[in-house]
């Protein structure tokens, strides 16, 4: 008889056997829909904080509300980024989440050159955007801006002139 009571013949029956917790468990987020997945990661003064990367640069973000000035190593990111094409990655993040003018930024940036540094702080930007408001974390991901670039320049080769490139081959 015991065999009997413990058969299960059908998924019906398992149903019948686990009870309902996983339903339960489906109703509560269902009613809630709202709620971020991750939560908002700030230090003391209100700011979140990231670091972005990109070739040789490695780039110290915080964002924090305010009216939208950048500052890049204690100068204005038009100074700093004197390129508008530089600036206009920096602002590839708050443009896609159409938050321009609505975070302040204050960046350190060492290594590399100005195009590294500028992929680097789009990066922090987009990492620090992602803890301040979780819920804009898909957006962020999907344009692809959290994903660190890992493009390196090759390094030279013995017996060659730079990384691929031979010498000139001389037939006399």
């Amino acid at each position: 008889m015991a065999d009997e009571t413990n058969t299960v013949s059908d998924l019906s029956d398992l149903k019948d056997i686990a009870g309902d917790a996983p339903a339960a468990d489906a109703v509560e987020i269902a009613q809630n829909p709202a709620a971020p997945l991750r939560e908002q990661e700030l230090d003391a003064q209100g700011r979140a904080y990231a670091t972005g990367r990109r070739k040789d640069a490695k780039a110290r973000v915080w964002i924090k509300p305010g009216t939208g000035k950048v500052t890049v190593n204690g100068r204005d990111q038009e100074v700093y980024f004197a390129r508008p094409t530089l600036r206009l990655i920096i602002d590839q993040p708050f443009t896609i989440t159409d938050r321009q003018g609505q975070y302040d930024v204050v960046a350190t940036v060492r290594g590399g050159g100005l195009s590294g540094q500028a992929g680097a702080v789009k990066h922090g930007i987009s990492q620090a955007l992602a803890k301040f408001e979780p819920e804009l974390r898909s957006t962020v991901k999907s344009a692809g801006f959290l994903t660190r670039d890992s493009r390196v320049v090759e390094r030279k080769k013995y017996g060659r002139a730079k990384a691929r490139r031979s010498f000139q081959f001389s037939k006399r």
